[in-house]
């Protein structure tokens, strides 16, 4: 082994010297300060291993970071707070040459020179204001992040060239900059306190921002909507028209949501029976090929889901499109699948009856119907069935549904959309703006519109911009007013920051000014109450939490349509008819939870009613797969896997430990330890009751737990009856225990680019 103090090093202007082993012990002190339990000196011997004769400076840095990272475990959590310094450490040098930061000016002036931020930044803010904002920078937060977090920011939102590696920011920079960004349009007299207050939330990690927005504001690019819900209709040009809008989004980073329920069944007539369509599949083969055809950032293609309802003519064709049975010809492998289901659907199986399958091309308004009109929908169906001039197949309920649970069970990617769920308990007057799709991750529902022509402007794209609030930062729901506040101003001014590559994508945004605010680091929030998702401890809990969120999104809303109007689209929504989420909720929720309301909402439906709201939608529950990273918290409202999770990401394995693992390791309840999914679906139902968009809610199994290995048809059949009957709107993945380490947990989370994620 060579003796370290003999090497030589390499500096960056190509001389060499001998090793500073007491500089490197210096910096391990520093980044040791405060922490519990990590040893300085077995990270040095872990490092001096690894040396070698003319190791460059930065190589150095790199094998000590990967040395301390590499020591992360549950025993010594504290290895990810030293592994972080360290990287911070190194990545500012890259930055700025050295440890300290510069003047907030002086950094700006120097990017927007090389063309690396907006050059508004310089115009809009005089030095005065950049004195102040600087003023209020505090780099020392940078000491807070673990080191997954850092690792993650350097990948995906730090400014930097994507060849070379080199960055050219820090943390705070960035947070600082994205509240510049939103706020500048603000009067003079209130921006800076706005900016400020937003710089602290975020910084803090109170509130979390998704990743197009983290990654994007304060770059020339201007385009940070997580989800597109594109509705396509039956015609060539529709599908056209669908085919180009979904390359323009992939290309921006956005995570894809396509209605493909209106295209007809294979063997209709075409042309007076001059020809005969093809059918579903050959046009979402298209649709897959233009989802993949623009990767991102070079690293994967993009991402969509496609939503079909239950009863169309080739549906059983459609169900097992993503197995991996089957032909090419017969198989669209790359894309996931929403099924859209309603009420007699579900009766249909409850009541062991048949489901008669149609071409919605052939009966007439029963497609419109499904969405908007669940007595009208009945009405037609019945009556088209009864008809036997029109093509169907019948076939029984429990074979169509068994069929549809088996493909999600076995690819864990078909998902489930309950059409009526979605525009009953919905902010939007179904008759006027029907609900009829959801987004590539299930949490978002908004009314859409099939386009024929790309330049179609009175048609609707739909678009949600994302953010969250950190239950684990908040110590009394009081404090939710000002996240609320602080969270909705920023996100409803970014809908004027950003551009609109499709004129029905800014139609449908300036008309609805929808947003989608969710939670991160419920599983924490749990925890530190010492309740439990699986037993119903944490029911009264979460009620009174989620009618917080929702009432102060509300409120933040209506406080700025006093100041800058209601959105121009106000009147279509339920809200303008004095009706809120507490009125339209699924009543078996107060059979599990008997919390009453603790907020003055009275009140509030009079000042909505009078004055409006800025946002029609102001709420939705995403997965949080990079932001929970970054804020060192759990995802979004899932279990934990294990109290260590380990994730991949290019820079290799990265290791994070649950918050507060020393205090609360024993409060955790695990994914795998959860009896089974009710005492969840029930916790999601009580969310739903508040939330105006969808839940990205997910089933899992241990198939171990179940007689032969094998998870029942009757319990998937159970589960799904569950999730209707509490009024859930969607379901996302479908996940079976394989015997894999349980901490080697999330390897993938299946959202390109963590483009609708946040």
């Amino acid at each position: 082994m060579t003796d370290p103090s003999t090497i030589l090093v390499t500096k960056r202007d190509g001389r060499q010297e001998p090793i500073n082993l007491d500089k490197i012990h210096r910096v391990l002190d520093w980044a040791a300060i405060g922490l519990n339990h990590v040893s300085v000196s077995q990270v040095e011997l872990k490092s001096h291993i690894q040396f070698y004769n003319g190791i460059r400076t930065k190589d150095i840095h790199e094998t000590i970071i990967k040395a301390a990272a590499d020591l992360i475990s549950a025993d010594t959590p504290d290895y990810q707070y030293l592994a972080a310094r360290l990287a911070i450490f190194h990545l500012r040098k890259i930055a700025y040459g050295e440890f300290e930061p510069p003047h907030l000016h002086e950094h700006v002036s120097k990017l927007v020179a090389a063309r690396r931020y907006d050059a508004h930044l310089l115009q809009d803010y005089s030095r005065e204001e950049y004195d102040t904002l600087n003023n209020a920078l505090d780099h020392d937060r940078d000491m807070n992040f673990s080191y997954a977090a850092v690792k993650q920011l350097e990948g995906k939102y730090l400014v930097q060239n994507r060849v070379t590696g080199e960055v050219y920011e820090s943390p705070q920079m960035l947070y600082m900059l994205i509240g510049m960004c939103l706020f500048a349009n603000y009067p003079k007299e209130t921006r800076l306190d706005y900016i400020v207050r937003f710089y602290d939330a975020i910084s803090l990690f109170k509130i979390s921002l998704p990743t197009p927005i983290m990654a994007g504001v304060r770059t020339p690019s201007r385009q940070f909507s997580s989800c597109v819900l594109i509705e396509c209709g039956d015609s060539l040009d529709s599908i056209n028209t669908t085919t180009n809008a979904i390359v323009k989004y992939v290309s921006l980073r956005a995570g894809i949501g396509i209605n493909a329920g209106r295209i007809r069944a294979v063997g209709s007539e075409i042309r007076g029976g001059e020809a005969q369509h093809t059918g579903c599949i050959p046009f979402f083969k298209l649709f897959q090929a233009a989802v993949k055809s623009c990767s991102q950032g070079g690293v994967r293609g993009g991402a969509a889901t496609l939503f079909y309802p239950l009863w169309h003519l080739e549906v059983e064709s459609l169900l097992v499109l993503k197995n991996n049975r089957g032909v090419e010809e017969n198989r669209v492998r790359h894309m996931d699948y929403g099924v859209q289901i309603n009420k007699l659907m579900y009766q249909r199986l409850i009541k062991s009856e048949n489901i008669t399958l149609f071409s919605p091309h052939e009966v007439p308004g029963l497609y419109e119907a499904f969405f908007a009109d669940q007595d009208e929908f009945e009405r037609l169906y019945v009556k088209y069935e009864q008809d036997d001039s029109i093509r169907k197949r019948s076939i029984p309920a429990i074979e169509l549904f068994s069929l549809m649970m088996q493909e999600r069970a076995s690819t864990g990617r078909i998902y489930i959309q309950n059409v009526d769920h979605c525009n009953t308990h919905s902010p939007f007057d179904p008759k006027v703006a029907p609900i009829r799709q959801s987004n590539l991750c299930l949490e978002i529902a908004l009314p859409t519109s099939p386009l024929e022509d790309i330049h179609d402007a009175d048609k609707e794209i739909a678009l949600c911009t994302l953010s969250a609030f950190n239950l684990g930062a908040i110590k009394d729901l009081s404090e939710l007013e000002e996240m609320a506040e602080l969270a909705v101003r920023a996100l409803d001014s970014l809908l004027d920051y950003q551009d609109y590559p499709i004129a029905a994508a800014r139609n449908a945004t300036m008309k609805r000014r929808t947003l989608g605010i969710g939670v991160i680091n419920y599983a924490y929030y749990l925890a530190k109450h010492g309740v439990k998702y699986s037993d119903g401890s944490a029911n009264a809990l979460t009620h009174r939490t989620f009618e917080a969120i929702q009432y102060y999104l509300l409120k933040a809303s209506n406080k700025l349509a006093r100041e800058f109007g209601a959105c121009p689209a106000f009147n279509e929504t339920t809200y303008a008819q004095g009706l809120l989420p507490i009125d339209t909720y699924k009543k078996d929720i107060d059979s599990i939870c008997n919390e009453p309301l603790h907020l003055d909402w009275e009140t509030l439906r009079k000042d909505i009613v009078e004055h409006g709201l800025r946002n029609s939608t102001l709420s939705s529950l995403m997965p949080s797969e990079t932001s929970s990273q970054i804020s060192n918290a759990t995802n979004g409202i899932e279990p934990p896997r294990g109290l260590v999770s380990v994730k991949q990401s290019k820079d290799g394995i990265l290791k994070q430990v649950v918050p507060d693992y020393e205090n609360l390791k024993d409060q955790y309840e695990l994914l795998w330890t959860m009896p089974n999914n009710e005492g969840y679906l029930h916790l999601v139902g009580i969310m739903q009751k508040f939330v105006d968009q969808a839940i990205s809610a997910n089933t899992n199994y241990d198939p171990q737990r179940f007689e032969g290995g094998r998870v029942p048809m009757r319990q998937l059949l159970k589960d799904l009856l569950t999730a209707y009957k509490f009024g859930l709107k969607t379901l996302y993945y479908q996940n079976t225990r394989d015997g894999a380490e349980d901490d080697q947990s999330d390897l993938d989370d299946g959202c390109a680019g963590g483009a609708c994620k946040i």
